[in-house]
């Protein structure tokens, strides 16, 4: 049994309804109405697990995507308190997911499994282990076209996040569902108060669902979760990766081939790598405004997770979800950490449980305990090192502008000049070394040693001025630390952290379904460069993703691009660097254009949201002094950014 990581502040509770009014001892009127027990560290384990009521449902949803003539079945797996069939109504939490039958789940990869019966005996990861004993449903639901699902799954697409509302809708009266005798069923056990959790394309569902506006789902946490899976494929018209959402989607369908060909042409079709242009197949997918929903419908709150180098989900899927989050007033909370695809159930288990705990007690069960009160981020700024902040990006973060110098520095002035490189596509590890040697594929540009720590919060810009001697050219923009240094080792095929043998627990356990989980730990690197944030487009989608403009060869253009964003702190003795590159065959698929790339340095540079004052100590929560800048000199006003 987990022991929390600390004790909150608040009054001891029961939840007896009527006691008091009908004049009777606790114990007696449990045994008529069964209720959840409250205490300072929140809901407490008073269910059994191993009595737990364990069902399947099957229900109805508003699309037929596999054209078969009826609509879409989505196989629900319950877990529930067997006090919820005498009175007790619980809320849930619903991990959606298409990874059940191949991929698994977590960490171990943790897959369903069934008895003689067709009903669900282990449930994937520690959801229901440490929540049904706390008075929760939890739900494990196979997305549209997925394990026992029907239909066809379309990555990202409609009926992928539809299925989900369909359950949600279900568990507040307004869808039909089916139990394993096919008779119709209600949710007659729940409050309809819903949570959505979720790593990855389980995260992705749980904002897509949330985008379509549907009443009952109170909240969502999604981790390292998309939020366009446009920002999935492709960066600014140039390409991630070819054949990206009919190859998901086969991954994810373990049904004959034959039954979703058609579904898998529609894909392959729509995703268009051969421009890298944002369509209508996109906009479907697009969370943030799309046709399915968007942001301006979320009414749940948004607990999310991000990892800050994570390449596979990467940040901006984050970012620019917060930002429409934060126009919209949604209550959130973030956690951002310096590894890449990891689940903070692996990086700091003890504290995300706790959290996470009263994040659903607040939400779903409505406890009125103090995590709203508590500051909105979480912040890795090393290996394992935490501090909070009132929001993200920090609030006090400036916009300083670097410029490239002839002489290959990187500094406030603007310096005249212009130089050459060539879009030849090579890897990370050629394009950074050395950035003092010239080199025919790349330009880079560093400052002097730095004098003090230098913090960046939110997302660098660039700005080029270029003449091509092609129609296009793929642009790419690396921010690099240049300094010896121990650092998360994300780039590792284990995304920064490491398993041991040696297990612990979180929460009540069967015979087919332990609570017990693998220990992990950061795995870190100590190296002497870093690429601190990464950002490409391609020149012909400068002015629309829709709709592309090619260069007049050799007349000079302007082009402006974000790079994903990052938190991170150049510390003194570190040289902080700008490396123009053309394509990064590290991280796009795309090919190289061969395109001949001069550079107007007066009209180029990068600019920085520098965090100044306090908040610019890398350990900014604590009292430790800081001796940064307690100001930032700002150049001259530069119309590429305006």
């Amino acid at each position: 049994m987990r022991i929390p990581s600390h004790r909150r502040a608040l009054v001891s509770l029961a939840v007896t309804a009527a006691l008091a009014a009908a004049g009777m001892p606790a114990a007696a009127h449990a045994a008529q109405k069964p209720s959840i027990k409250v205490t300072a560290d929140g809901t407490q384990p008073v269910f059994s697990y191993q009595d737990a009521i364990r069902e399947y449902v099957r229900v109805q949803s508003t699309v037929d995507s596999d054209g078969d003539g009826k609509k879409d079945l989505i196989r629900v797996d319950i877990v529930r308190p067997r006090e919820s069939d005498r009175g007790l109504k619980v809320p849930v939490i619903m991990d959606e997911s298409p990874y059940y039958d191949n991929l698994g789940r977590g960490n171990e990869s943790e897959r369903k499994t069934y008895d003689a019966a067709g009903v669900q005996t282990k449930s994937p990861l520690y959801y229901d282990n440490y929540f049904v004993p706390r008075g929760y449903a939890v739900l494990n639901v196979d997305m549209d076209g997925t394990t026992k699902s029907d239909g066809c799954p379309t990555s990202g697409g409609a009926s992928d996040v539809l299925g989900g509302k369909a359950v949600v809708d279900w568990l507040n009266g307004r869808a039909t569902a089916y139990d394993a005798q096919g008779k119709r069923v209600k949710a007659s056990w729940t409050t309809g108060r819903t949570g959505m959790i979720g790593k990855s394309y389980d995260g992705t569902l749980a904002n897509g669902v949330a985008a379509t506006g549907v009443k009952g789902l109170e909240t969502i946490v999604p981790i390292s979760a998309i939020s366009s899976w446009y920002d999935y494929s492709r960066m600014s018209g140039t390409l991630f990766s070819r054949h990206q959402e009919d190859g998901l989607a086969d991954t994810v369908d373990t049904d004959p081939p034959a039954k979703c060909a058609a579904v898998q042409q529609e894909l392959l079709t729509g995703q268009d790598d051969t421009t890298g242009d944002y369509n209508a197949f996109w906009k479907e997918r697009d969370y943030r405004s799309g046709t399915i929903g968007d942001v301006s419908k979320v009414h749940a709150s948004v607990f999310a997770t991000q990892g800050l180098n994570d390449l596979n989900v990467k940040p901006n899927q984050f970012s620019t979800w917060w930002s429409g989050l934060a126009e919209q007033g949604v209550p959130r909370k973030v956690w951002l950490s310096q590894y890449g695809h990891v689940d903070p159930f692996d990086y700091r288990r003890d504290a995300w449980v706790d959290t996470l705990h009263q994040w659903f007690d607040h939400w779903l069960w409505r406890i009125p305990n103090d995590i709203m009160k508590k500051p909105r981020v979480d912040l890795e700024v090393g290996p394992d090192t935490w501090a909070t902040q009132s929001d993200w990006p920090a609030p006090q973060a400036k916009p300083v502008t670097l410029r490239p110098q002839a002489d290959g520095g990187l500094g406030l002035a603007a310096a005249r000049g212009t130089a050459t490189y060539t879009d030849t596509g090579q890897d990370e590890a050629t394009v950074v070394s050395d950035p003092t040697a010239a080199a025919p594929y790349r330009l880079a540009y560093t400052t002097p040693p730095l004098t003090r720590d230098t913090r960046v919060s939110g997302t660098p810009k660039v700005s080029l001025k270029v003449k091509l001697d092609k129609p296009t050219a793929n642009l790419g923009a690396l921010l690099v630390d240049y300094g010896t240094d121990t650092r998360v080792n994300y780039l590792d095929g284990r995304e920064g952290v490491k398993t041991l043998t040696t297990e612990d627990c979180n929460g009540e356990s069967t015979a087919l379904d332990d609570a017990c989980y693998k220990q992990v730990v950061t795995d870190t690197v100590t190296s002497d460069v870093n690429v601190v944030a990464r950002g490409y487009i391609d020149a012909q989608n400068r002015r629309s993703l829709s709709h592309p403009t090619p260069v007049e060869p050799g007349v000079a253009t302007p082009v402006r691009w974000d790079t994903l964003p990052q938190d991170y702190v150049f510390k003194a003795g570190h040289r902080l660097a700008l490396v123009l590159v053309g394509t990064d065959t590290d991280i796009q698929s795309d090919r190289a254009t061969g395109a001949r790339i001069s550079v107007d340095l007066a009209g180029s540079g990068i600019t920085l949201p520098v965090v100044t004052g306090r908040a610019a100590d890398p350990l900014f929560s604590t009292e430790r002094a800081w001796h940064g800048p307690s100001r930032v000199t700002l150049p001259k006003p530069h119309r590429s950014f305006r």
